[in-house]
């Protein structure tokens, strides 16, 4: 098809050359009769005669007897719509010059018989009938015809608009997209196995062929047909394909516009050419369909990438942060990371839009999600769809800021508050945010132990893996707070998982009774205290952790055999005198000076109702 174009369009440039070339040299038909008129247009001369053009041309007509004293003969047609082009065509016609009506064509001829007035009411059968005719038992009836004229209504406008040459050929071309739709959704109709009709949805969809027509129209123009065609109810996701492919070929002809992984020039975003883009993207951005899965995420973030390098309107750019919000989960890192297009000094990459975008989704309601995902999930599911959201995008922001830490530039502030963009039930497992806090410490080493702290109250130790939280305590860029927290909560881990091995009271291991909560700890642990005494604990509680695994390297071995002596006995009465047995032994014989060996009555009684429940639990 393309080939085809450029071929008629380089046939026309060369009809057109010879017209002129005929024009320049005064050569007309009927040149043996001295002409009495001569017709200048667009600087082109025509020596004409006045009888045939006045009987087709009530324009003509009326200039003609308004100097009917004068017996003009020489007359020049400003702003005739076409040009002198379309001039040659009309006076061809007013001769009786039989010529071809094309879609190359109509369009000049409807405008120029209205400028030159060749109606019905001064001649029968006349041009403007002859060109409407035409346009609307040939054009409108096929969708390239349409899109074909409608690039010759550009340097028509805004005669082609108010002659509705425009809106005719809209139409035309949004009702022909429809029923190619509906043509294409009957095609993929089968009957399944059971003998009912259902869609089958893996089936090629062949009806958006016309998406690479719409592609060579002028912004306005395109702008237009799929405001008509949104009217009409064709596919959002059709819609969206096309806008997206009209992007791809317009923007990215400069692939430092569309690229990310390019810095872009100035040259590039200034002047006629960046007024052009801008408006481009602006035009794009308000066309596009309000679900969610009518356009990819990564062109969502190419147009954002875009808006924000040619410094379009606030209200593009937030209208497409807060399309992204909508489908976040969908992103990857590379959509995240935008350059930063301001002066030197400033961060690598635009942060702050990123933070509109994590604002924006967590402000979202539950209720927008993805009509075709509700049936994927169960209404009271732990993991319903904002649940899930939630989760990929926690670990899609932990990436980004292990990707963005080392940047020196960024600023403590910036970096917290996109750390806390997510509420803290978005993040399971705080490993990815250790993560990226570790590279923020190593690339800032100058930050203060205040900022430290500060810093480090973003994790939750508690939901530290066992790896994470190895690594965590012989981190020699955390606060020694933090390193006191992370020890005392794998030790917590540690004897809960003991606690779980063990249904008897008395053969529990004896655990030490320096039970003290985060906030005691963050008060004891000041910089206030002796530091030599902060040392000393510290390797205190790594002896004790130390000691702690081996033993449960053990126990867990024991706690193996013992499951199978109790699958093959169901006999409450050896469970308890197997118990009894293993609460001789004193797991925790060693303790440290200020720790006590006796549990509470508390947790004494606790436990003894948990011995009960699983003592009834085997007996059954």
């Amino acid at each position: 098809m393309e080939r085809k174009e450029k071929h008629q369009h380089q046939q026309q440039l060369l009809c057109l050359s010879k017209s002129a070339r005929q024009r320049c040299n005064n050569e007309w038909i009927f040149s043996d009769v001295p002409s009495d008129i001569t017709i200048e247009v667009s600087g082109c001369t025509f020596n004409l005669h006045k009888f045939p053009l006045v009987s087709r041309s009530g324009r003509i007509r009326k200039l003609v007897a308004e100097h009917r004293d004068s017996d003009i003969s020489r007359m020049e047609l400003l702003n005739l719509p076409g040009g002198a082009d379309s001039f040659d065509l009309a006076a061809k016609f007013c001769y009786g010059i039989n010529f071809e009506i094309t879609s190359s064509n109509v369009a000049q001829l409807c405008c120029v018989s209205d400028f030159l007035e060749m109606t019905e009411e001064y001649s029968k059968d006349n041009l403007g009938s002859r060109a409407e005719a035409y346009l609307d038992s040939v054009v409108c009836k096929s969708l390239e015809m349409c899109v074909e004229v409608l690039q010759w209504c550009e340097n028509l406008l805004p005669l082609a608009d108010e002659l509705k040459i425009v809106s005719r050929c809209t139409d035309a071309i949004a009702s022909k997209a429809c029923v190619e739709q509906i043509a294409s959704s009957f095609s993929r109709l089968e009957y399944s196995s059971s003998g009912r009709l259902h869609m089958n949805k893996q089936a090629k969809c062949d009806g958006d062929w016309w998406i690479e027509d719409l592609s060579v129209l002028r912004i306005d123009l395109y702008q237009r047909v799929i405001a008509t065609m949104k009217c009409r109810g064709v596919r959002p996701e059709s819609i969206g394909a096309s806008l997206v492919d009209y992007a791809q070929k317009f923007l990215a002809k400069k692939p430092s516009l569309w690229n990310a992984s390019t810095q872009p020039k100035v040259d590039l975003v200034v002047g006629s050419v960046g007024n052009e883009q801008r408006l481009m993207v602006e035009t794009i951005t308000s066309l596009l369909p309000t679900e969610k899965v009518a356009v990819p995420i990564s062109f969502l973030f190419g147009l954002l990438r875009t808006a924000v390098m040619l410094d379009c309107t606030v209200a593009c750019r937030l209208d497409l942060e807060r399309r992204i919000a909508s489908q976040l989960e969908m992103a990857t890192l590379d959509d995240l990371l935008i350059p930063s297009f301001r002066h030197a000094g400033d961060t690598l990459f635009d942060v702050d839009t990123v933070h509109r975008i994590l604002v924006n989704f967590s402000q979202q309601d539950d209720s927008e999600d993805d009509v075709e995902d509700v049936s994927a999930y169960e209404s009271d599911s732990p993991c319903s769809p904002s649940q899930s959201s939630l989760l990929k995008v926690s670990k899609l922001l932990d990436n980004y800021l292990a990707e963005i830490a080392a940047d020196a530039n960024l600023k403590l502030t910036k970096f917290m508050v996109i750390a806390d963009s997510l509420p803290a039930y978005a993040r399971t497992n705080h490993d990815g945010l250790y993560r990226a806090i570790d590279i923020y410490l190593k690339a800032h080493q100058g930050l203060s132990d205040p900022e430290k702290k500060r810093l480090c109250k973003l994790i939750d130790f508690q939901k530290l893996s066992q790896e994470a939280g190895a690594h965590a305590a012989q981190n020699e860029r955390l606060p020694l707070q933090s390193i006191v927290q992370v020890l005392y909560f794998e030790q917590v881990r540690l004897r809960n998982a003991l606690l779980c091995s063990y249904p008897d009271d008395d053969h529990k291991p004896m655990y030490q009774s320096w039970r003290i909560s985060s906030g005691a700890l963050s008060a004891a642990m000041s910089p206030r205290d002796n530091y030599a005494s902060l040392r000393r604990e510290n390797r205190e509680l790594k002896l004790e952790l130390a000691r702690l695994r081996m033993r449960l390297n053990d126990l867990e071995k024991d706690h193996v055999s013992m499951k199978r002596d109790i699958e093959k006995s169901s006999s409450y009465k050896f469970i308890w005198s197997f118990s009894k047995k293993l609460g001789r032994l004193n797991f925790f014989g060693h303790s440290s000076s200020r720790a006590s060996t006796s549990p509470s009555k508390q947790s004494q009684r606790t436990d003894s109702k948990i011995i009960e429940n699983m003592s009834s639990r085997y007996s059954r």
